[in-house]
Formats: C-alpha cells, structure tokens, sequence
C-alpha cells in the first residue's frame, strides 16, 4: 500500500552525511511507490513556538506565519513522518527541532495526527552510541505523546566529514529502513 511520507530534515550542510542516508531513505522508499516529501528546516524559515495558543485562529496552523505554514499541511496528510538529522552538540539541531515545537500548534489546534508512523535516521561524530540519545530520546518521546507509531531507526557513530558516511552501512540501513514503513 502506498504511503505518503514527510521527511523533515535537521542538516544545513547539503553534501553531508544524513544527507545521504535521507536520499537513501528517499529513493528506497519511492522504488516501493511511496509518496515522499521533503522539508529541509534548515534552508526554511522556521521561528520558534510563541506559546500563544492562537494555533490555527487564522486558518493556519500558526498565526505567526512562516514556512512551517508550509510543512503543517503536509505533516496533517501524511501516514508517516522520518527526521532526518545528524546530531548537533548532543542534540537536536535547532532548525528541526522549531519544526517540532511547532507541532504543538496541530495539538493545541484539535488535529487528529494520531495513528501516524515516524522513524528516525541520524548520525553523529562520535563512536559512542549513547550521544545519539539526546536526538532519539526526544524523537521517541514525540512519537509516544502524538501517538505515533516508532517503525524504526538508523543510528550511525563514527562521521563527521562530508562522505565518511559512505565508510560505513548507514545508507544501506536508511534504504532498508523504507521497508518498515
């Protein structure tokens, strides 16, 4: 069954390595004639959550009105939603994660987005698997609070330069990661 995906991006380097695993990710999941959309937060202009509580009084999902006006539309469509990101100072870069806060105006806004799939790829410098923690605990959180079903994750240690990715299996697993969804 086909399947509209939202991919949500935390990279502002292009040539980087969860770059590449989310092409990976990408190209798996059309082959399986999925329907996939790409945000790249870190090339869109995303504010962080004002806590106002005036989601959706104006017909938007934000009455402060920025891209993310864009991605809510597609996020409130989708059966399924994959960050992709590396990991920034033990955590979620800043651009995704305004995204994510901004999530809040769907709840607050009285959207159904429970029932969703959600996967996690990313990557981080160092060989320790437990840095990755501070992006995969709040991810799974996330999906946890949405109701959204946690159907898989590609954590990747050891890169930091541009294509040391491809020294590892991360985008064989991100390919693969299509087939949970």
């Amino acid at each position: 069954m086909s399947k509209k995906i939202v991919v949500l991006t935390g990279s502002p380097r292009k040539n980087g390595n969860s770059f590449a695993m989310t092409d990976a990710f990408i190209k798996a999941a059309e082959a399986k004639g999925h329907t996939v959309t790409r945000f790249d937060a870190a090339m869109k202009n995303i504010g962080g959550c004002h806590a106002c509580e005036t989601c959706f009084s104006t017909g938007e999902a934000c009455t402060f009105d920025d891209d993310f006006n864009v991605i809510a539309p597609a996020i409130l469509e989708s059966d399924v939603i994959v960050f992709t990101t590396p990991v920034y100072w033990y955590s979620i870069p800043a651009q995704l994660k305004a995204v994510i806060d901004r999530i809040f105006s769907l709840v607050v806004g009285g959207k159904d987005i429970a029932g969703k799939e959600c996967a996690l790829i990313t990557c981080c410098e160092e060989d320790d698997m437990s840095v990755m923690d501070g992006v995969r605990i709040p991810i799974e959180r996330t999906a946890a609070l949405n109701k959204w079903k946690m159907v898989g994750e590609v954590l990747i240690p050891g890169v930091l330069n541009v294509g040391d990715i491809d020294k590892t299996d991360g985008c064989r697993k991100a390919a693969d990661l299509a087939d949970a969804i």
